[in-house]
């Protein structure tokens, strides 16, 4: 048992790895939760740590707290928010729901670094003091999620719709072969679908700060069910104010510690704007990987950039990788969502007793989501070619631009130049030049697909 010390607990004695610089709490949840491998990423570790460092500010301007103590508790919680010491907080994800072992398990670490730095302090009666698993837990969720959305999302979002704003300005008089039902409509432009796209990931930013506003709003103060025992009343406004000022976070202290304990309706929310933008970016890459389908027995109007062989057979086969790496980023954010959804139900009077694994599956779900918009921004977006050629023949080959005609020889006769077209594999100019009586310099100007794009009525006059 040479490599081995033994710490104590409540409960009483347990043997703990000599070098760990956690103690018996975690070694017991560390024994009793052999379950996924799975931890609790870095972002929440980074908030544990920056709550466990304003705790000690807070008590210490309150009296709670002599200075050395304080100090020693702000240093070592600081080491543990910069990602010092992540390899000690190795328990797994599916834990008691409240995520105690985690809570006491920050505590253990903050204590052993004081005290080899030489300041004796106590895991709950220092570390811990005002505090509660039950409020420190949810208040981490928020911190995590609002830091990792503000750092990594929102400028990752930005950026994706920066870039497609940038190519739609570039295709802005580029015409292409519209489609709905995945048949051929009127054109537009390849400016007017990215357009598209940009206004949904503008969407998307926009519910996603608007969820920040109840994220920001912290139930640390509530301590064991909501009503603040053990706590200063002055704790949790002074809590929010100090977390502000670690992180320039307008952090806020929640009107009702019941709500943010009981429930965890924000994260909810939050997880739900992630799933919406899920959504927008399955729309997009299926919307690339179909323009870029082919090359020759597909639509091929674009080719993506070439990244990586795509076939261990077919020699000179390349696929739309990123497009589907953000596809199934996007099923496993609809998933994560659904498991949030029902860990949001599971609020059993005076505590959610599923928090752990929401902070797992909404953190994974904004670190996936922030990766991949700047991978799809600079790796398919920015870089891909219209195949010019190829779109300009399917737009002469359109029958569906005799839509343009109806205000001129109405709709039946606009139906049946179609139908010829279609039946005869004929370019809809040379039909409607026998079926309707007008002239290939007033059919060239109905009929031009740019024009076309900019919507209106072009025919100039009456009929059917």
């Amino acid at each position: 048992m040479s490599g081995f010390r033994t710490e104590h607990d409540s409960m009483g004695e347990l043997k703990v790895p000599r070098d760990a610089l956690y103690g018996a709490q975690t070694q017991r949840a560390i024994d009793n939760f052999p379950i996924s491998g799975l931890h609790l990423p870095r972002p929440f570790i980074r908030a544990l740590g920056l709550i466990k460092a304003a705790a000690a500010e807070v008590n210490l301007s309150m009296g709670y707290l002599k200075k050395n103590q304080a100090t020693a508790i702000r240093k070592a919680a600081l080491a543990v928010a910069d990602g010092q010491y992540d390899a000690q907080f190795p328990i797994d994800i599916f834990q008691t729901g409240s995520g105690t072992s985690t809570n006491m398990n920050a505590n253990e670490v903050i204590t052993h670094l004081a005290v080899k730095g030489g300041t004796k302090v106590h895991p709950n009666d220092h570390v811990n003091y005002g505090q509660s698993s039950n409020d420190v837990i949810p208040t981490a969720i928020h911190v995590s999620a609002t830091l990792t959305v503000s750092e990594q999302l929102l400028p990752a979002l930005k950026h994706l719709q920066k870039t497609i704003d940038k190519r739609a300005r570039e295709l802005r008089n580029t015409p292409k072969t519209g489609r709905t039902h995945l048949m051929d409509a009127m054109p537009i432009t390849f400016g007017q679908e990215l357009s598209g796209w940009s206004a949904q990931i503008g969407s998307a930013i926009e519910r996603i700060e608007d969820a920040l506003k109840r994220m920001r709003r912290l139930p640390q103060g509530g301590t064991a069910v909501g009503t603040g025992i053990n706590a200063d009343p002055k704790f949790g406004p002074a809590m929010a104010a100090q977390l502000k000022k670690l992180t320039g976070v307008k952090f806020e202290s929640a009107e009702n510690y019941f709500e943010g304990m009981a429930s965890q309706d924000a994260a909810v929310e939050l997880s739900g704007q992630l799933k919406t933008l899920a959504v927008t970016l399955m729309k997009i890459a299926n919307d690339l990987r179909w323009m870029n389908s082919g090359p020759l027995a597909g639509l091929g109007e674009i080719e993506l950039p070439a990244l990586q062989p795509g076939s261990s057979i077919m020699p000179g086969k390349v696929n739309p990788v990123i497009p589907e790496a953000t596809a199934m980023v996007a099923a496993q954010v609809v998933g994560n969502d659904a498991s949030i959804t029902i860990a949001g139900q599971s609020g059993n009077f005076q505590l959610n007793v599923m928090l752990p694994l929401i902070a797992h599956n909404l953190l994974q779900s904004i670190g996936i989501l922030s990766k991949v918009s700047v991978l799809l921004a600079d790796k398919s977006i920015a870089g891909f070619k219209v195949n010019t050629t190829r779109v300009n023949q399917a737009l002469a080959m359109n029958p569906i631009l005799v839509t343009a005609l109806n205000p001129v020889i109405g709709y039946e006769k606009g139906a049946a130049t179609a139908k010829q077209a279609y039946k005869e594999h004929r370019p809809i100019m040379d039909v409607a030049l026998e079926t309707t009586g007008l002239s290939k310099d007033e059919l060239r100007k109905l009929l031009d697909p740019l024009t076309l794009t900019k919507g209106g009525i072009h025919g100039g006059g009456g009929g059917g």
